[in-house]
């Protein structure tokens, strides 16, 4: 009887697999640095979810190649979203704002940027430092 249950649960197994994210946007960023370490020489994402996320990480993909890591991590969000050009409500400004968080996040890890003021406080609990 012990063989069969384990047998059957492993031909048919319960509760297999995983479940799709609750966000549907996701975003990833690669960046390439040039020869002084600090200007952005390249920049690719991939992602997917809502039209508004995606269109402006490819929007600010633009906007930031060429520039310095350290003037990225101070671009003003009000640069994107004047870019995307069309108001946004509270959920759709999480949106447009994914890309740019990310890229944010991600040069402070790896450069050593200052946060954005809204995530100064929570470096410590996002194991950011």
């Amino acid at each position: 009887m012990y063989r069969e249950v384990i047998l059957d649960h492993y031909k048919n197994p319960r509760g297999h697999g995983e479940l799709d994210p609750r966000c549907g946007d996701e975003v990833s960023i690669f960046v390439a640095f040039g020869e002084d370490g600090d200007m952005i020489d390249e920049v690719k994402f991939s992602g997917r979810g809502c039209a508004i996320s995606q269109a402006a990480t490819s929007m600010l993909m633009e906007m930031v190649q060429g520039r310095s890591a350290v003037e990225v991590a101070s671009l003003p969000r009000e640069e994107l979203l004047d870019e995307l050009g069309i108001p946004l409500n509270p959920v759709r400004l999480k949106c447009a704002l994914l890309g740019l968080s990310t890229l944010k996040l991600a040069l402070h890890k790896a450069k050593g940027t200052p946060l954005p003021e809204e995530w100064a406080g929570a470096a410590g609990d996002l194991d950011l430092k």
